[in-house]
């Protein structure tokens, strides 16, 4: 069986919703700023590429990846769009990476591309014949588990799950903000990031090339003054400081089999190793990572001991804080470049972003094996398995 590799790997600095550098670019745009990167990066033909797969959300409901491919020229490759909630991006790199393992495809470009500033809200026809504003729910809507209520259904059910207090997560942010910021100050994410010339409305022209979601000077002092967003439940942990943000980024990363590698002369960065997706009861979706990274490990012929680094996305900061005491891990190798609540959670690249970060901080640091996760609205969870060499 053919093994899928890396071979280059690309992403555009995460932007704030809304109110970020971002906001004049849509998920195509940003697709068209990662897709020709991951491309060139790689040094193989256009004509070589079997399959461009891109994670979408909401976006409504089309195939970006086919529109990139068609804008970028790319006329003779096809387009999956696929969505998984926030493991869209993940799920996508492994439908490219199985396409390669079953030996039907030799090379695929695959990631997330998001802008929650440009969401397409959908319509319904209601009973009466009015038009309401309709969105796909995640789940069905519970009392446990409002469908459109993450910071109860996954960020406050997994805290009560596991015991955690406001405090217990409130030192997690501080701690995602500071690696965060660590990382972008000593130039570990300038490889991985494209830059963008972004205009802005009044017509000036600006050089995106860093993450603008981390806050500096977060402190548990400062995180302690913002209020809870469940006031009314007692004990109520999540607040906006927290949570992850709304965020706008893509990310991609191109595959090849490892003999089309050796026969073209390229270099692998890593290697796809394995990957496993599981289901959960939906209220206790932020507790997803606890079952799906054992179950890639097993896939992968791996222990939890054998892994170098993780990152488990901080959708909220209960989530990685679980996983870490029910796992047992060592929070001394959990994400430590930062993730969702410092980084920030754009939706549908957030999976192929950390793909993006833990192969570059892998070969920075001289390690083997890392293990990317995160849960997924509906009650899912992924992970992955990389390794270098």
């Amino acid at each position: 069986m053919p093994e899928a590799v890396i071979v280059a790997t690309a992403r555009t600095a995460i932007g704030r919703a809304r109110k970020g550098t971002l906001v004049g670019l849509d998920a195509f745009d940003l697709a068209e700023a990662v897709v020709p990167a991951a491309l060139e990066r790689a040094g193989i033909p256009a004509t070589d590429v079997d399959d461009l797969v891109l994670a979408e959300s909401y976006q409504g409901g089309g195939v970006i990846a086919r529109h990139t491919a068609v804008r970028l020229g790319l006329t003779g490759v096809s387009g999956v769009a696929t969505n998984r909630h926030c493991a869209g991006g993940l799920t996508a790199v492994a439908i490219a990476a199985a396409g390669i393992r079953a030996g039907m495809d030799h090379a695929a470009i695959a990631g997330g591309t998001e802008s929650l500033s440009n969401q397409i809200y959908g319509s319904k026809r209601a009973a009466d014949g009015s038009q309401q504003i309709w969105m796909s729910p995640p789940n069905p809507n519970t009392p446990e588990a409002p469908a459109f209520d993450m910071p109860l259904t996954v960020g406050e059910n997994t805290a009560r799950e596991m015991g955690l207090t406001r405090r217990d997560v409130d030192e997690w942010t501080v701690h995602t903000q500071q690696r965060a910021l660590d990382s972008i100050d000593s130039g570990a994410f300038v490889d991985e990031i494209v830059p963008l010339d972004v205009t802005r409305p009044d017509g000036t022209t600006v050089r995106f090339d860093t993450d603008e979601h981390p806050r500096r000077g977060t402190t548990l002092e400062r995180l302690a003054t913002l209020p809870v967003l469940h006031p009314e439940l007692p004990d109520a942990t999540v607040t906006a400081g927290n949570s992850a943000g709304l965020n706008d980024a893509a990310a991609a990363v191109t595959l090849t089999s490892d003999t089309y590698a050796a026969s073209h002369g390229l270099t692998p960065l890593a290697r796809i190793r394995a990957w496993a997706t599981v289901g959960i009861e939906p209220a206790l979706t932020g507790l997803a990572p606890t079952l799906a990274i054992p179950k890639a490990l097993d896939r992968a012929g791996l222990t939890l001991g054998d892994i170098d680094l993780f990152e488990i996305n901080e959708a909220f900061c209960s989530v990685p804080v679980a996983a870490v005491r029910k796992l047992g891990l060592n929070p001394d190798i959990v994400n430590v470049n930062g993730s969702g609540a410092s980084l920030g959670h754009p939706i549908s690249a957030t999976g192929a972003r950390m793909i993006v970060t833990m192969v570059g901080e892998l070969r920075r640091r001289g390690a083997t094996l890392g293990c990317v996760s995160m849960c997924a609205g509906g009650g899912m969870g992924a992970a992955m398995i990389i390794e270098i060499g």
